[in-house]
């Protein structure tokens, strides 16, 4: 057979007649031949492959434009792409799950806010920053307010201040008296405490934060500083990290184990106050609805990348206070080395005792 009718040829690339004029039009597949008098398109039996490829990848959801560079690449090239594809694709559908998620328990709640007013809640909590035992100095920021928990370690050649002008920007949230819901007003502090950073010659910092409404949690989160949740038993970090190796690990380029020791594992892509920040690479922002039991901890990377999660988990589940948790957590660190800074917070949320 030298060369089918682009009905044949959709028929056997399951692609539509229409799909095929596109992707001429568009150079991803080009006919073999096209009869110069009636316009007729034709293709070789050698073209299938191709075509049938560019039909999965569609069925993938992938931009027309990538599957053009896909196309163009040798196979286990083309298949890098397509799990480094896939990759971010399932990050993305995992966002999406937490919003539909969060805005079905938040129109949920609207029937339930009875019921919650009956059953106030309160936070008892500790901070502890120390310098550890390599640094010269302490660029960490550890604060636990009335309704205020943050954590951030500031970098560059004024890191220190850096990251105390970012906690120092939502200290006023303690106050409590600002108009608007929970989450614009955590971004209306978090927008000036970036503005402040700025305003340190070639520094920055990360960021982790929660703020307490009196029944829900705000939490804000940028740069490679975490944010875990002990409940029932179970510890469970609800940050993710914004650094190049988690991207690559995210990606499918680098597995957790090599991601561990990987040289640049501490380079970020998002933090306050470092340069400008693109579409994107903006600070994360969800509500968390506490339980009483619940115990969170926010901490700098000095604690996360020198204390295993099994430690961390232990002294969470210990029953201590928080002022013994986290007293207990930087002693971990510095046992460990204490290569770098390292702060953390501790915040149990209890039921409010209320008069008889």
């Amino acid at each position: 057979m030298d060369s089918l009718t682009i009905g044949a040829f959709a028929k056997a690339s399951r692609l539509s007649p229409k799909a095929l004029r596109l992707y001429d039009e568009l150079g991803l597949l080009t006919p073999a031949r096209v009869d110069p008098l009636t316009g007729y398109r034709h293709y070789a039996p050698a073209q299938l492959e191709r075509a049938r490829l560019v039909a999965w990848l569609r069925r993938l959801g992938m931009p027309l434009a990538r599957i053009r560079e896909v196309c163009a690449l040798d196979a286990p090239a083309a298949a890098r792409e397509i799990r480094v594809y896939w990759a971010r694709t399932e990050a993305a559908h995992g966002a999406r799950r937490d919003l539909a998620a969060f805005l079905v328990d938040h129109l949920s709640r609207k029937d339930s806010a009875v019921n919650d007013a009956n059953h106030p809640l309160e936070l008892r909590c500790a901070a502890l920053s120390d310098a550890g035992l390599v640094r010269p100095g302490n660029q960490d920021t550890a604060y636990a307010g009335e309704r205020l928990l943050a954590v951030a370690d500031g970098f560059g050649g004024e890191g220190a201040p850096a990251g105390a002008a970012a906690v120092d920007a939502l200290k006023e949230l303690d106050a409590g008296t600002a108009p608007g819901g929970l989450l614009d007003v955590l971004q209306d502090a978090l927008d000036r405490a970036d503005e402040t950073v700025r305003g340190f010659a070639d520094s920055g910092t990360t960021l982790t934060a929660l703020l307490w409404s009196g029944e829900r949690l705000a939490l804000v989160h940028i740069g490679d500083s975490r944010a875990y949740l002990l409940r029932e038993g179970g510890l469970f970090r609800i940050t993710h990290d914004h650094t190049m190796v988690q991207s690559m690990v995210d990606e499918g380029r680098l597995t957790e184990a090599e991601a561990v020791s990987h040289p640049q594992r501490s380079l970020l892509v998002r933090a306050l106050g470092s340069g400008t920040r693109p579409a994107g690479r903006l600070p994360d922002l969800r509500l968390h609805d506490p339980r009483p039991g619940d115990r969170y901890l926010l901490c700098t990377d000095g604690l996360s990348t020198v204390v295993p999660d099994e430690e961390l988990h232990r002294v969470l589940a210990s029953g201590a206070g928080p002022g013994e948790a986290v007293r207990a957590l930087v002693a971990l660190a510095n046992a460990a080395g204490g290569p770098d800074n390292v702060s953390c917070v501790v915040a149990d949320v209890h039921e409010r005792a209320t008069a008889a």
